[in-house]
């Protein structure tokens, strides 16, 4: 009989869609404008006829007009009736980040977020922990800049790479890999974005405050802003790929993986070096590449040296947790085993067997009852709804196969997401 209702399990699923889908759109518009007032900064030039106040100005081309910039490191003598304050690109992505975290890590904290072999935590504990940590990041991070530290930019953004370095290796030990990394993304934005909600829009605002009420705006506003600005630059390029590393098993399941997160943000300094420079004008540093692609050689070596995945007889033996014991006692859980060991497991296996298959995709393994217990709502959504499973259905999965995995997971009550997500 045709479902015609969506179970929870598909409405949570389209909503973590959308609020994806949200993310990765508005962080394409503050990446973009924040590369682009970057260069543009980078590119200014001095000529005769500036106007008043004007510390450079800029000419660009682009969809068959004409457009001629200048730039006031203060203000202009005159404010303009209509000003455009770049900011939303900035809240939108934050906060449609915050939510997707809480809709895939906080409500899925059983089993994206606690690694009880790392530390046995209840679903309150990890996310009290995950909430706070980002809070905590913040506030350690705008008092090394308020402090005597933000004259040496250089030794401040040295003790920024340190500190999280050391948040990369603190969340290891507690969160599973996966959310490692996925924390470190978290904590970086999030000092990104407080820069701007914190730091950046209330100095312009004290600036346009200051003119409108006929006093000269105190330069040293100008001065911080930048100061966070730059650091915002830095770290863009690694915070993408802490938010992209979560379908790389390589990068968040090496034990290393915190060194290889550390690399990364190394990285992101000599890409945007690179750039930087070129935007200003002063040459193609071509080493930065080098150094680039040696830091990349050394991530991929730990990759492979440290890949961090339970033995197969560890597998077997470990015992199931409540949630788990339900998928497994379900009635039609034998034959959905049998399926999945038939159809999936040469490639969701510790050691694959599929041709061309190194390593388990996503990290995800369907070897023993217990993993296919722990993978339950993707086995549902990956084969049974969808035909996502097995890729280009290369194993031949027969419709029925698929029936029957939908209504095993139904009748172990997978579908309702309140009964899945119980607590720890």
């Amino acid at each position: 009989m045709l479902h015609l209702v969506p179970d929870q399990i598909v409405l949570w699923e389209w909503l973590a869609f959308a609020v994806r889908w949200t993310h990765v759109i508005t962080a394409i518009a503050w990446i973009g404008s924040s590369f682009y007032f970057v260069a543009l900064d980078l590119g200014l030039t001095k000529a005769p006829g500036l106007p008043k106040g004007a510390h450079g100005e800029e000419w660009q081309v682009h969809g068959g007009g004409f457009y001629h910039i200048n730039k006031y490191l203060v203000a202009p003598d005159r404010m303009p009736e209509h000003l455009t304050w770049f900011k939303w690109e900035s809240y939108a992505t934050w906060l449609s980040g915050a939510a997707l975290l809480m809709v895939v890590y906080w409500a899925g904290a059983n089993l994206y977020l606690i690694d009880t072999a790392k530390a046995d935590l209840a679903t309150w504990q990890a996310i009290l922990i995950s909430a706070g940590s980002l809070a905590l990041g913040w506030l350690i991070y705008d008092t090394l800049c308020k402090s005597p530290l933000g004259e040496t930019p250089t030794v401040l953004m040295l003790l920024l790479f340190v500190a999280l370095v050391a948040m990369g290796w603190g969340y290891t030990q507690v969160f599973t890999g996966r959310a490692a990394l996925l924390h470190l993304g978290a904590f970086t934005a999030t000092i990104m974005t407080a820069n701007v909600f914190f730091i950046i829009m209330p100095n312009q605002r004290i600036v346009v405050a200051d003119l409108k009420a006929g006093r000269a705006p105190d330069p040293k506003f100008g001065k911080i802003a930048k100061l966070r600005s730059t650091h915002n630059n830095y770290l863009t390029l690694p915070v993408i790929f802490l938010m992209l590393s979560n379908h790389y098993p390589l990068a968040f399941a090496s034990q290393y993986n915190w060194l290889i997160a550390a690399l990364i943000f190394l990285m992101g300094v000599t890409i945007r070096h690179f750039f930087n420079t070129m935007h200003a004008r002063k040459g193609m540093l071509w080493w930065t590449w080098a150094v680039t692609v040696v830091l990349f050689i050394m991530v991929m070596w730990l990759s492979s040296a440290g890949l961090n995945q339970d033995r197969l007889d560890q597998a077997e033996a470990r015992p199931l947790t409540p949630v788990e014991t339900r998928f497994a006692e379900a009635e039609g859980f034998g034959q959905v085993s049998d399926i999945v060991m038939g159809r999936c497991s040469m490639c969701h296996a510790r050691e694959p067997g599929y041709e061309g298959i190194y390593h388990a995709p996503k990290g995800v393994f369907l070897e023993t009852p217990a993993d296919i217990a722990k993978y339950a709502r993707e086995i549902y959504i990956q084969s049974g709804l969808t035909n996502a499973m097995p890729p280009a259905n290369v194993t031949f999965m027969e419709p029925e196969e698929r029936a029957q995995v939908i209504r095993w997971f139904r009748q172990a009550g997978g579908a309702d997401l309140a009964e899945l997500q119980p607590p720890h």
